[in-house]
Order: C-alpha cells, then sequence, then structure tokens
C-alpha cells in the first residue's frame, strides 16, 4: 500500500510551496488562536468565524455579533475578548457563533481556506486530532502559524508531534526538511514543553504581559478531545 505523506509548513509565506498537494491541512497557532478556538468549540460555541483583519471583525460586531480581536498578544480596543482560551469557557457563548481575528492563526486559515480539508490544531487536542488523521488516511499537511511570518518553535513542535505520530504507524512519509526538523523539535521538548519553550519569542512576549496562566494551559497536551473544522467560512465542531 502506498504511504501518504505528511509535512510541515513552517509559516503561512512558506504555503504556496505546499499548496495543492494535500487533502488536509492543519492549521496550528498554539500561542493563542487554535488553542482558544478549541477551547470555545469544546464549550458548545456553535461557529467561530476566522477573518484576517480587524476591520472584517468590526464590520461584524456592527451587525450584532460577538467579537474578538487581539493585535500583538493584547485585546484590540472595542472588542468583547482577543485570544485568550479562557475567555470562550463562560457558559452565555454556548450556541453563539463568534467572530475572531488574531494576528498570525486567522491570517493562517484564511491563507489554507481552499484546501479540500482545513482542521484546527494545538497541543490541547493533540491526540484526538492524530487518532482523527489516522483514521482518515490522506495527505496531511501541518500548516504553522509562526509570527507575523517568521517560524516560531511552539507551532513548529506541534506539527512535529503530528508528524511524528503519523509516522510512526508506518503509514506515512515525508520528504522535507521542515518534517523533519519538526519531528526532532518535538522529541526534544515532549517531556516538558514549557521549559523548553521558557526563552522562545511568543511565550517571552504574554509573559510580559502577564498571560502565564494562558501559557500553561496552551502547552498541556490532551485537554480537549474536539476537532474543529472549517465548513463554509466557519469553523465548527467536526461530528466523528
Amino acid at each position: 500500500m502506498e504511504k501518504k505523506l505528511v509535512e510541515v509548513c513552517f509559516t503561512p509565506d512558506d504555503y504556496d510551496y505546499f499548496k495543492g498537494r494535500f487533502d488536509i491541512v492543519v492549521v496550528i497557532d498554539v500561542l493563542r488562536a487554535t488553542s482558544a478556538i478549541c477551547s470555545a468549540i469544546d464549550n458548545g460555541v456553535s461557529s467561530v468565524i476566522p477573518v484576517p483583519t480587524v476591520e472584517e471583525a468590526k464590520s461584524y460586531q456592527d451587525n450584532g455579533y460577538l467579537a474578538g480581536a487581539e493585535r500583538q498578544g493584547q485585546i484590540v480596543d472595542g472588542f468583547d475578548f482577543g485570544n485568550s482560551p479562557y475567555s470562550y469557557m463562560n457558559p452565555k457563548l454556548k450556541g453563539k457563533d463568534i467572530v475572531l481575528s488574531t494576528t498570525n492563526g486567522t491570517r493562517a486559515i484564511n491563507i489554507a481556506k481552499d484546501a479540500p480539508t482545513v482542521v484546527i490544531g494545538s497541543l490541547i487536542n493533540l491526540e484526538s486530532l492524530v487518532k482523527w488523521l489516522l483514521k482518515e488516511n490522506k495527505n496531511v499537511l501541518c500548516l504553522c502559524s509562526g509570527w507575523k511570518g517568521n517560524f516560531n518553535l511552539e507551532d513548529t513542535i506541534c506539527a512535529g508531534a503530528i508528524a511524528h505520530d503519523l509516522l510512526a504507524t508506518g503509514k506515512y512519509s515525508s520528504d522535507d526538511d521542515s518534517s523533519v526538523a519538526a519531528k526532532y523539535l518535538y522529541l526534544s521538548s515532549r517531556h516538558n514543553y514549557f521549559g523548553f519553550l521558557k526563552s522562545s519569542s511568543h511565550r517571552r512576549r504574554l509573559k510580559k504581559l502577564k498571560l502565564n496562566k494562558d501559557i500553561k494551559y496552551c502547552l498541556t497536551p490532551n485537554q480537549v478531545n474536539v476537532i474543529p473544522i472549517l465548513q463554509n467560512d466557519k469553523i465548527v465542531k467536526l461530528d466523528n
């Protein structure tokens, strides 16, 4: 049986190189957008509508939607929330449609939206996601959101975890050095993500904003079982 392909794309700016070759794109923004989206969907939010710009989020808000917007790690003035996972654990949000725009994550989702299937990945839904990907048995691209087009550690480690687990089954292969690098970063960090990422740029950025609680949550694997999927420009819970 021919093996399926799993590869890692370090940033959305590199996506064109991989575009069109993968059945499933997993968008990853560990700190914090995809972790927040997983948290929202797990909490019973009906859908998250990802938009790339603050202006689009504001237009939805002006039409009565609850809207979150984050830039530079902080809530944009005038919005209901940013991208803290804890913002979406409010029981009052169950059944609601929420609009979200973030510095990196929603940009990556928008760039990948024409792929056959786009799902949301993070450390907090890692195990469930890998099980689903194995069941689907299709070519997988892990798209790291990075930071403003640049490489970052936490997204690459999460992508490496996915690649490692798929490759370990013997049913997948990978060709690109980006995937090899991601896998070895994961293997180097898997016993202590929090410590390994202590000096990473975005963890330091968030720590300055006193967001250590968010960091700890986002770096703690397998807290939710949901797989958020992009359907008709809305992220909803996959019924699997």
